[in-house]
């Protein structure tokens, strides 16, 4: 009741019209709950046996009521809500599994995939519940299910990762994100145990297109935003673990809506020996890019296909293939735009018109093999080669001419709104032929070995990168006819009493052709154990990471052995409470990848080392029921020193170092999420999270890093009408307050320190679902080919708030004054969609 009261309250601070229609479907929704008689929740998943083989005609039985696995080891069981109930899972052959304390809410569904094998395997004395289990290494994990149904103008995995606290970026249309302080390149993301790479030539977020995760394809989704183990890799912020899924039965997923269409297939040989699932995806932006105040021609094109394949020889021998091939074709023409800005008693308008375009393409390839092999049930072990191919094309030429003036603000008049007064003319001409070409080859092994409680874990892995970069951009400025020049080196200027005869130089310019080859050698050991100490459950994890990378290229040599020793601790005290304690302790070294190498002229500093780090993390998890239905809440204080830090600036998505080691650093603070069925049968979630990251720069002293992220805030809300249990609501809320940023080019950030506007956003979707895996519809009905079938509509930034990433800066004549002109994200943005699994 208090989730629907706070609900309603953010609502009423924006558009009344839009809060009326809202509020009501939440008033709707209160009324149908006190009504609601219904009793039972649900329990799916598909059993498999140790070699990953489904499980037919396998015994789950309730208290009350029982079911059989299908020939595909799928089932589907009905059980009563609200209440602790035992699950056991028995087969002839197979020892059994029991599913203790088990607490779903009324018309929910979760999914629990046990494995039966010759040993026992007892889930006991953790209670499961719709918030998940306890999680001893501190790991997030998300269901998929609702990454695939929670709407926003990029939907999958990062609009989930960007509710969580510690996580943000301030546009909507990138999926990159920052993580307590970290940039992008500082977060790791693996696909079935292979790291996957962002593109290195983005600039702006409508040039991203897709996600290289295809959420219709993920089967199990874990984060980390600090602190993580040894086998996670070396980066300075976060990880994120993504497994691809091994199909059990065939499937045909088709979605669509306004922003594109994807497809994936699902298929299983018939002795069960070779599954693949490959999925299609392409995207169009127009409808958000649109939506922005600068009128375009936009023809993007983002088209992205991936396919994993399985084939397992035996019970001890599975070979496994990741491909995937994405191609995002970017052609732009401006045309107008005009943006209103400053005071109700000042405002002004800028004016720009635009003449040429941009024509963007970027082309990613991967693809990997890796072999599982089982020589005994408590033994695994795999090996990986990958191969990661780029190429990147950056080639525009665009003219903005621009106006700066007063607005008639006189509600008689006919040009209300439109500019009377000229403040300043100018024009600006951008120019870029940039050109990468790279290829990634790595070799991995890996594997664990797990006896009575304890795992140990160990691997080794080799990388070579070799990247071919061309860059050639120039911007000129051009103020009342006179061009300006760069503010180095220093020139005399005294026009237009004196004419000024030296040459035409661009205000920016950056030449380079790089060519640089990485290799780097890294392994790891790990150790874990799970035991009891004086009754209480404790867990503890020590790790140490290794690596040495030798860096060349014409007339570049530079090479660094780094060790990283980390560490978790667990405890589950035997209180009448159900509450975990962690701690983490660890370091984390980041050797430069191309981009960290390169400075802001475009060449390489060889004497770029690794920037290093120490993680404190100091965590708990408490369990609770509140009104009879469960409910997590997690809370993490961390803090992170940093020396040897190569600083950046962020424009838009563009990261662009100093490509030095010049500075240290510190971020800390604290997080905290709530967890819980708000509303019966339907998860949600409440985030909040506060930071503060500071560097010193040369022993200038503290400032705030780009990425200084205050204050966070987010909300995933989801809801149901009890008479119509098929309608569904999903909202999600975020608040960031504003990052330091919006300098004017070659500001030094000791002198402009001022902060972007805050970030609000609202997205709202609502779907009838009008067949799922719970109901099973008679042949002749419309209904009867769907496994699953969806319709609705998404309204994007609900209330229309203007949410700003970088300024244009121009200058008034008669004072000389600079102005900061917000470029604007998307507004309020109307998408239907539909999806269906046959």
């Amino acid at each position: 009741m208090w989730a629907i009261h706070l609900l309603l309250k953010v609502l009423s601070s924006a558009n009344k019209s839009l809060t009326l229609k809202i509020s009501l479907w939440v008033l709707f929704s209160f009324l149908g709950i006190s009504k609601i008689n219904a009793q039972t929740a649900y329990l799916t998943g598909v059993v498999l046996d140790s070699d990953s083989n489904p499980i037919e005609n396998v015994n789950i039985a309730t208290f009350s009521n029982g079911t059989t696995t299908d020939a595909n080891g799928y089932y589907l069981l009905e059980i009563t809500a609200d209440q602790k109930t035992n699950i056991i899972f028995t087969h002839v052959g197979f020892e059994k599994v029991e599913l203790e304390g088990l607490i779903l809410n009324t018309n929910e569904t979760f999914e629990f995939n046990p494995i039966l094998s010759s040993d026992a395997i007892q889930i006991a004395g953790v209670e499961v519940t719709a918030s998940g289990n306890k999680n001893l290494e501190g790991i997030t994990t998300l269901d998929p299910s609702v990454v695939r149904k929670i709407p926003g103008a990029n939907a999958g995995v990062e609009n989930i990762l960007k509710l969580l606290p510690g996580v943000s970026f301030n546009n909507e249309l990138s999926t990159q994100y920052n993580v307590r302080g970290g940039n992008f390149d500082e977060n790791l993301v693996y696909v079935n145990g292979i790291e996957v790479y962002r593109t290195f030539l983005i600039r702006s977020a409508q040039q991203e297109g897709l996600s290289f995760i295809n959420s219709n394809m993920v089967q199990d989704l874990s984060f980390s935003a600090g602190g993580f183990q040894s086998k996670y890799g070396d980066r300075l912020s976060s990880v994120l673990d993504i497994t691809y899924k091994n199909p059990v039965d065939f499937s045909l997923n088709l979605d669509a809506s306004f922003l594109g269409a994807s497809t994936t297939f699902e298929t299983i040989s018939k002795n069960k020996k070779l599954t693949t699932i490959a999925g299609i995806r392409f995207r169009d932006n127009s409808l958000l890019v649109n939506s922005q105040q600068t009128e375009t021609n936009f023809n993007p094109s983002f088209l992205d296909f991936q396919n994993f394949t399985t084939y397992r020889f035996s019970g001890k021998t599975h070979l496994s293939f990741l491909g995937t091939y994405s191609i995002n074709q970017y052609e732009n023409e401006p045309l107008t735009r005009q943006t209103n800005f400053g005071t109700i008693n000042d405002p002004r308008a800028l004016l720009v018109f635009y003449e040429g375009q941009e024509k963007n393409r970027y082309e990613n390839l991967l693809g990997a093999l890796k072999l599982d092999y089982f020589p005994t049930d408590a033994t695994k072990l795999d090996f990986t080669a990958s191969m990661y191919h780029t190429k990147e094309d950056e080639f525009s030429d665009i003219i903005a001419a621009y106006e700066l003036g007063d607005i008639e603000t006189n509600l008689g008049s006919d040009n209300l709104g439109e500019v009377t007064t000229s403040r300043g003319i100018g024009s600006q001409q951008s120019r870029a032929r940039n050109q990468l070409d790279a290829l990634i080859f790595s070799l991995r092994h890996s594997g664990i070995y797990q006896k009575n409680g304890n795992a140990l874990e160990w691997g080794v892995k080799y990388t070579r990168e070799d990247f071919r970069d061309q860059l050639r951009e120039s911007e000129f400025i051009d103020s009342a006819g006179f061009f300006i020049r760069p503010s180095e080196p220093t020139f005399v200027n005294n026009q237009p009493e004196e004419p000024f005869e030296g040459d035409i130089v661009p205000f920016e310019s950056v030449r380079a052709a790089n060519f640089v080859t990485t290799d780097r050698w890294s392994g790891f050991v790990q150790y874990s154990k799970q035991t009891q100490w004086k009754n209480h459950d404790v867990y503890f994890n020590l790790g140490l990471r290794a690596q040495h990378w030798l860096l060349s290229g014409e007339g570049i040599e530079n090479s660094q052995f780094l060790f990283s020793p980390r560490a978790q601790f667990s405890i589950k005290p035997n209180w009448k409470r159900d509450i975990l304690f962690r701690l983490a302790v660890g370091s984390y070294q980041q050797p430069p990848l191309y981009r960290e190498l390169r400075d802001l002229s475009g060449q390489i500093n060889p004497d770029v080392e690794a920037q290093k780090s120490v993680h404190f993390v100091l965590g708990s998890e408490y369990s609770f029921e509140l009104d009879g239905r469960p409910f997590n809440l997690t809370g993490e204080v961390y803090y992170k020193d940093l020396w040897d830090v190569n600083t950046y600036t962020i424009e838009d998505v563009r990261i662009r170092y100093a490509a030095n080691n010049n500075a240290e650093a510190y971020a800390f603070g604290f997080d905290f999420r709530l967890t819980g069925t708000f509303v019966p049968g339907a998860e949600s979630w409440v985030s909040f999270g506060y930071l503060q990251t500071e560097e010193n720069i040369d022993g200038r002293g503290y400032i705030s890093r780009p990425t200084d992220q205050r204050l966070k805030l987010a909300m995933l809300f989801q809801d149901y009408v009890p008479s119509i249990p098929n309608l569904k609501l999903y909202l999600n809320l975020v608040y960031n307050t504003g990052v330091p940023g919006g300098s004017p080019n070659n500001a030094d950030p000791y002198d402009f320190q001022n902060r972007l506007r805050d970030y609000r956003r609202a997205d709202l979707g609502i779907s009838y679902i009008f067949a799922d895996g719970k109901t099973r519809y008679p042949e002749g009905h419309w209904l009867h080919r769907f496994k699953e079938f969806s319709a609705g509509f998404e309204i994007f930034n609900m209330f229309n708030n203007q949410n700003s990433i970088t300024n244009t800066w121009v200058r008034d004549v008669d004072t000389q004054q600079q102005f900061a002109v917000p470029n604007f994200l998307t507004s309020r943005v109307f998408n239907l969609k539909f999806a269906m699994r046959f």
